[in-house]
Formats: C-alpha cells, sequence, structure tokens
C-alpha cells in the first residue's frame, strides 16, 4: 500500500533546470563492454579565458556534481582557473527518464514514485528499472586501469593550449590521482602531464585499506559471484543510497520545510528515521550529521547542526543544509551520485596502495611503477575519517618522490570537518577553500619553473660523449624533502 506521507509531496519539483556550466562528452579509451560506454563527462566552470585547469574525481559513489559547490567557489576567488568536475564512464548506465517530462513539469509525487515508491506499491507500473548484474558483468572490469587510462584523455583535453592542469580529487578520487602521478602510461609517467596534485581527504600510501593478495582473490571471486557493483546499505539495492540521498536533497531544496514521506515509507531503513516527524530538510540532515548518522556511512557524512524540537533542521555547523540540499539533489545533466559504482575501482585502489610492485598489482594488471619520480607541488586535506592517514600517506609520498616540500600544503581539518564538508561547507566556514585558493595561486607559475627545459638535440648529443659522473647517483630530491 503506498505510504501515506506520499500525498505531502504533491507540491510541483520543476523539471530539470539549466545550468550555467557547460557539460561536454570526452571519448575515453577501449574498456571491456559496448562501445557506446566508451565516453566519459566533464562539467567545465570558469572563464574560457582561463590558463590554469584544475580537474577533479569525485570519490566513491560520487559523480561530478559533488563539486558544483566548491568549484564555483574556487573559481570565484582564484583568477586564470577552471574547475573540471569528471564523471567516470559509468553515468551512462544511469536512467534519469523520472527527473524529467516532455512539454511538462515532474511532480515531486512522480519522481518518488518512479524512483521508490514502486517498490512498496505493485499498482505503479512506470518506473525504475534496475539493471541486471548479468547483463553488465562486463562493469566487473572497470577498474583503476580503465579509470586511468580514460582520466588521460581528460587531462590531455585540459592541456591543450599550453594550460597548466592539476589533478585533484575527494576520498577515493584523491588516491587515483595519486596514482595517476604514479602510473606508467606505455613508458611515460603519469606525473608528467601534470602541474600539482590536490588531495581532498583521500591518498595513497597506507590511506586507506592496504589489501593482502588473499583478499583481493577473495573480493574478485565476490565480484564475480554477487556482481560487479558496490552496495553501500547492504540492501541487495547497489543504487539505493544514491538515489536516496538524490531524491531526499531535490526534496530538501525545493519544499524544505514540508513533512517528509521517507518517514513513512515502509522500505526506509531504520537509521535513518528520526524520533519525531520531520521536514524534508530535517530528515536529509538527520540522515547525513554525524552526530546521527550511523557510522557505516561515514563516507556521506557532513556537519550540518541538529534537529530541532519540531522536525525542522537548525544549522549550526560548518556546512548550512541548504548547501549540502543543493549539491545533493543536483539535477540533469550533472548529478552528485553514480549509482553504479564498481567494486573493482576501489580494490585495485587498495591494492596499489604501496605505489610498487606487488603480487597484488601483478594479479591485476596494476602499473604504479613512477612515485619516486612524482615532482609536482602537492596539496592535502584530511578530515576525521581516517584519523589521520591521510596526512601520513602524504608526508610519505613527499619523503618518497621529488615532491617540493617547500611548495607543497598539508591541512588536518579533523576537528571541524566530517568527509563531505570540505565539499559543501560554507565559503566563510570552510578552513578547505581557505588553505586552497593561496595554493593554486602559487601553482600558476609554480611547477614548470622547477623542471629543467627540453634539451636541444646538439646539447645531448655532447653530453653523450662525457664521462659519466659518479657523484648524485643517489635518488635525486628537491630542496627541503626529506
Amino acid at each position: 500500500m503506498r505510504a501515506a506521507g506520499l500525498s505531502l509531496l504533491l507540491l510541483l519539483v520543476p523539471a530539470a533546470t539549466a545550468i550555467a556550466e557547460p557539460t561536454f562528452t570526452v571519448r575515453g579509451a577501449p574498456a571491456p563492454g559496448p562501445a557506446r560506454y566508451d565516453r566519459t563527462f566533464v562539467t567545465r566552470f570558469g572563464p574560457a579565458s582561463a590558463h590554469t585547469v584544475l580537474v577533479l574525481v569525485p570519490g566513491t559513489i560520487g559523480g561530478a556534481g559533488n563539486f558544483t559547490p566548491v568549484a564555483r567557489d574556487l573559481v570565484r576567488r582564484v583568477p586564470g582557473l577552471q574547475v573540471w568536475a569528471w564523471d567516470r564512464r559509468d553515468q551512462a548506465l544511469e536512467d534519469h527518464a523520472g527527473f524529467r517530462r516532455p512539454g511538462g513539469r515532474t511532480t515531486a509525487q512522480e519522481v518518488f514514485d518512479y524512483y521508490v515508491g514502486w517498490l512498496a506499491d505493485p499498482a505503479i507500473t512506470r518506473h525504475f528499472a534496475p539493471l541486471d548484474p548479468g547483463r553488465y558483468a562486463f562493469a566487473g572490469r572497470w577498474g583503476l586501469g580503465v579509470e586511468l587510462n580514460d582520466l588521460r584523455r581528460v587531462i590531455a583535453r585540459a592541456r591543450r593550449g599550453g594550460r597548466r592542469v592539476l589533478l585533484g580529487g575527494h576520498s577515493a578520487g584523491a588516491s587515483a590521482a595519486v596514482a595517476y602521478a604514479a602510473w606508467d602510461f606505455g613508458g611515460r609517467a603519469g606525473f608528467r602531464d601534470l602541474d600539482g596534485l590536490v588531495l581532498v581527504d583521500g591518498g595513497m600510501l597506507g590511506t586507506f585499506t592496504v589489501r593482502t593478495l588473499t583478499s583481493v582473490e577473495r573480493a574478485l571471486a565476490d565480484i564475480r559471484t554477487k556482481g560487479p557493483w558496490t552496495d553501500l546499505l547492504g540492501l541487495g539495492l547497489p543504487w539505493a543510497a544514491q538515489l536516496f540521498a538524490e531524491i531526499g536533497g531535490q526534496a530538501a531544496a525545493r519544499s524544505p520545510t514540508v513533512l517528509s514521506p521517507f518517514q513513512s515509507f515502509p522500505l526506509l531503513p531504520p537509521y535513518f528515521r528520526p524520533p519525531i516527524h520531520a521536514t524534508n530538510r530535517g530528515i536529509l540532515g538527520f540522515a547525513l550529521d554525524a552526530d546521527t548518522s550511523p557510522a557505516f556511512l561515514r563516507l556521506i557524512q557532513v556537519r550540518a547542526g541538529r534537529l530541532g524540537p519540531t522536525g525542522d533542521w537548525r544549522d549550526g555547523e560548518v556546512s548550512p543544509i541548504g548547501r549540502v540540499a543543493a549539491m545533493f539533489g543536483a539535477e540533469r545533466p550533472v548529478d552528485a551520485w553514480q549509482w553504479y559504482y564498481p567494486k573493482l575501482l576501489n580494490l585495485e585502489i587498495d591494492a596499489a596502495q604501496a605505489l610498487r610492485r606487488s603480487a597484488q598489482t601483478r594479479l591485476l594488471h596494476l602499473r604504479p611503477f613512477h612515485r619516486a619520480g612524482i615532482d609536482v607541488p602537492l596539496y592535502a586535506f584530511q578530515t576525521s575519517l581516517t584519523r589521520g592517514r591521510v596526512l601520513r600517506g602524504a608526508r610519505a609520498l613527499i619523503r618518497s618522490s621529488r615532491i617540493p616540500r617547500r611548495l607543497s600544503v598539508l591541512v588536518d581539518g579533523a576537528r571541524e570537518q566530517s568527509h563531505l564538508d570540505p565539499l559543501t561547507a560554507a565559503p566563510a566556514r570552510n578552513r578547505f577553500l581557505a588553505t586552497l585558493v593561496p595554493f593554486l595561486k602559487r601553482a600558476r607559475w609554480a611547477t614548470r619553473s622547477l623542471r629543467p627545459a627540453p634539451e636541444s638535440p646538439a646539447r645531448r648529443g655532447r653530453r653523450s660523449t662525457r664521462r659519466p659522473s659518479t657523484r648524485g647517483t643517489g635518488s635525486a630530491r628537491s630542496p627541503g624533502a626529506s
């Protein structure tokens, strides 16, 4: 039977609204599966005349819309900067039909029924059809190698016209950025394409789980038997957490003080139910705030305030609930979520954590071989998620590479921010924004001045006739690095 609370959502939700930032498609690398999925998507923020591009990779189950609020903040504060928010190829698997109706307006009731309501009401016949994992087994082979080869094509496009390119990401996206810098692309190190790294609560060298060979083998067996996609809520519905968040975010953004239908929905997990009947923004805050959200959802938590006695939300910490709702409920063509997130991607990120050859990397055909050569400035910001492992990993990366310490910035925001707060915090209270802006302004000129200019063929010929020096044969390091 349809939950009684659904009748409260009869307010109209406008169909997908146009956004100011353009989104374009970049052809991806050849990969398992139909060729129509060999494409990825970029949303561009900032002026067309920009000479510096920051490419940002989302984290686990995240989409390009994760970066919309902070990308707008950055391009307002850093002259000559573009931000490219990247969506992986998996975004092409999503069914967005329920968010739009040609020639009319989509009601919140229709959106709810299409994506969620049908699960409890068999009378709803037009609805979202989840993908059959058996028909999409090829997605179980979309791992780190596929991601980095896709990303390399995006970075090549960003470098056109001699632009500087910094690569960054949030959470597992930050890990992918480090892996890219260390990756061997047919003999060319990834860091040669870059002018800086920006790690937002993620990284390598022990930042996240370090996989043993046995655990890798078990995880591969799990992908073969249980399907290719991550199931954050453990409900057997790999898309559920993302869609609950997206629909809840839209409701909170457009009808913030209307009582929420989710609380009456019979299939809502009990840990998302406030003790009193809450508004749309009240239930969103209750589900996501670090004080009330379950511990296993730390990947999508913020510090936003508290639920008031009337069931409405009260802001009071770094992330205003309106800003959180705007990000979570971002509409077409860019959303904040990847509904079908491949298990193999995080498995391979974990297996490559050490950034060196190992039994795990050989089994998975991973190529993170160039850690020692990385020579670009590094920015790293950590929240409370990893209990200090982000900065420990960043320091280990600086020590074991040529990253210039004097041009790098490491920031500990663990006392005031949870995992998503760097992306959703109010600009005036966002330490991440306050410390990244000066780093980006410096990075506009720093990196290429550190690297030697290419030698002419004549100079290379003269040098090749000299006897090799016996001095300085150890690993080269930048000034100040240890």
